[in-house]
Formats: C-alpha cells, sequence, structure tokens
C-alpha cells in the first residue's frame, strides 16, 4: 500500500506545491513511484508538469476528463458508474512521477462534500467523504505507487479536510514571517477539530462504497523555507521569525497535535529533529535558478550545468547553489522516509 504524505498550510506563499514537486522528484531519483495529487484549483503542480501541454490537456479529448475533479464525477454528480483510475501524465525528464492532474472548478463540490460529511444519516451521500480516497486508491494500484504526495489550496475546505484525513502524514511548509506564525497557532485548533470528525465518523461510513481509509495522518514536521541569506545563514530580518516558527512547533502546536492523536509516538522522531523544533529543513530562496527550473521543466535542483544560462562566476554560484539544494532536499525526503516508515 502506498504511503501518503499531505502538505497542507491555510497561509499562502508558503511554496507548499513547489515542496510537493521536489519532494516527489527527490523520491523518484531515489528509484519509487511516485503519485504527485494535485488537488488546488489553481492547478500550479499541473502546470509545472504538463509544461506547454497544460491548455491542451484540458481541451483535447484523450485527457480533458483525466483529472481529479472528473475521476469523483461519478460519486458527486450521481452517476450509475464506479469511480474507475484516470490516466496519469509523467514528465519527460521523470517518468517515475505521476501526476493525478488538478481542476480549475473542483470547489464546486465543496458543498456537498461539507454536507454529506455533516449530515451522515442521508444514505444518497454516504458514498462522497470517501470518494477522494478510492479515486487515489485506485490511481495508486493502476500505477504500482509507492508515495503520494498532495498538493492542497491554503484554505479550511472540506475537500481539504478530506484528504488532509485520507493521508497518513502530514508536512507543514512555512516560511519566516509572523503571519506564518499566526497561521501554525491557528493550526493548534483546526487539526484536532478534523481530528476529531474522523475519530466520530470513520465507522459511519465503513459501509458505503467508498469508505475512508482507516486511521488519522501523523505529524510529519515542518520545512522553512523563502529566506534569503547572509555570510551563509539567514539574514536578519529572519532569524527570529525563525527560531520562533519552531518554538511554537516544538510546543503548543505538537502538544496539540499528539492530544488529538495526530503524532506519532515520541520515540519516532529523531532526537535532532524534535529538539530542532521538528524542522526537517530551512531552504533558502531559489533566486535565479527558479525561473531556468520552469523553463526546463524539472526542480531547480535538477537542472544541468548547460541548462543554467550563465558562464563564469555567475554560472558557478548557480551551480553551487543547485547542489545546495538537492542536499537539503535529500535530507528532507531522508527523514520522511524515516518517519513514514
Amino acid at each position: 500500500m502506498a504511503k501518503r504524505l499531505v502538505l497542507f498550510n491555510h497561509k499562502g506563499g508558503v511554496s507548499k506545491t513547489t515542496t510537493v514537486y521536489n519532494v516527489g522528484w527527490m523520491l523518484a531519483e531515489r528509484r519509487h513511484r511516485v503519485l504527485m495529487v494535485d488537488a488546488d484549483p489553481q492547478c500550479n503542480l499541473s502546470s509545472l508538469i504538463l509544461g506547454d501541454d497544460f491548455d491542451a490537456y484540458y481541451l483535447d479529448e484523450s485527457t480533458r476528463l483525466q483529472n481529479i475533479k472528473d475521476g469523483v464525477a461519478p460519486a458527486f454528480q450521481g452517476k450509475p458508474t464506479p469511480i474507475t483510475p484516470v490516466i496519469c501524465r509523467s514528465p519527460v525528464r521523470q517518468p517515475l512521477v505521476h501526476l493525478l492532474a488538478g481542476h480549475a472548478t473542483l470547489s464546486e463540490y465543496d458543498a456537498s462534500l461539507t454536507f454529506a460529511q455533516n449530515s451522515n444519516a442521508l444514505a444518497t451521500l454516504q458514498n462522497l467523504p470517501g470518494a477522494f480516497h478510492e479515486l487515489i486508491r485506485q490511481v495508486e494500484e493502476a500505477n504500482q505507487i509507492e508515495y503520494t504526495i498532495i498538493d492542497l489550496n491554503p484554505g479550511l475546505s472540506a475537500i481539504n479536510q478530506n484528504l488532509f484525513l485520507n493521508s497518513d502524514f502530514f508536512l507543514i511548509p512555512t516560511n519566516p514571517d509572523p503571519f506564518s506564525i499566526m497561521a501554525l497557532q491557528t493550526l493548534q485548533s483546526i487539526f484536532p477539530r478534523w481530528a476529531t470528525w474522523k475519530a466520530g465518523n470513520e465507522a459511519v461510513f465503513k459501509d458505503s462504497a467508498y469508505p475512508l481509509r482507516q486511521g488519522l495522518p501523523k505529524f510529519a514536521g515542518t520545512v522553512i523555507q523563502r529566506f534569503n541569506v547572509r555570510k551563509g545563514r539567514a539574514a536578519a530580518p529572519y532569524r527570529d521569525n525563525i527560531a520562533e516558527i519552531k518554538t511554537v512547533t516544538q510546543q503548543p502546536l505538537y502538544s496539540a497535535l499528539k492530544n488529538s492523536g495526530l503524532t506519532l509516538p515520541d520515540s519516532s522522531y529523531p532526537r535532532n529533529l524534535s529538539a530542532n523544533g521538528f524542522c526537517l529543513e530551512e531552504i533558502p530562496d531559489f533566486g535565479a535558478l527558479l525561473p531556468r527550473a520552469n523553463e526546463t521543466g524539472v526542480p531547480v535542483f535538477a537542472l544541468r550545468d548547460n541548462e543554467m544560462g550563465a558562464t563564469g562566476v555567475v554560472m558557478e554560484n548557480m551551480i553551487e547553489k543547485r547542489n545546495q539544494i538537492h542536499g537539503q532536499m535529500a535530507t528532507v525526503v531522508k527523514l520522511l522516509q524515516h518517519l513514514m516508515t
């Protein structure tokens, strides 16, 4: 069975999509079959992977229904047909990555899912809460997936709650600013509230055609990113916020998650990880590497020397930064694999 990791933070601009892309690609570099699920109506993850074919994908008859929204349509539109796996697209440079494409109007299903999750007595709605899990499960089986990475939009929707709760682990991307700290503080009540719903409703939907995935997702840590570096460390304006993010995560957030059954046993977390505020890595801004990576259709750490578009000292600095980010993403993935074992 594939291990399922969801990335979520209801604050925007924390590089959720980029992190999904990087983590998934790095797992594939380690020879694992990976599914990336785009559950954000903005479809940025789908755009990264589809590249120039993005528009055509949603217009061509052969692919326009191969996405997450149309995949669960049999349940949400009451069609007399079961959910079946959609066909996934892979990046040219990384065939072990598979994309379950997003859809710009996915949020249209949010109202009916909200009603279904809060009106469990209505038999006609029994199949909705487990529909996303069933679609992902079938796609995982069809493609022999080992790891599934799910990208959510920055909101507190029923769809986000559902995909969060139908995962095995969750990672919180964040960046060093005061609003990220405030977001972590609100997650202390949001995640436990979602967990309470799952614990109280798992049995309610167990006899539906599409039951919920059993159990609660477990906390896998945070990633702090998108900051400038001066003399080898985060620039002064960011350092205090980085320290506070770790402090908030280590004590009030972790305690709230633990009390709600959303953590692994304390002993399962490496001592240096828990002592560092459960921060898997601090990843600085990608700088000039990012536009080059977007043009090439690969993560920044997968850029080849001849794709840098620079020479001399600039080229040397870009190569050094690329190698640094490759090492950091390798560390993130190594820690995640350890926790998800």
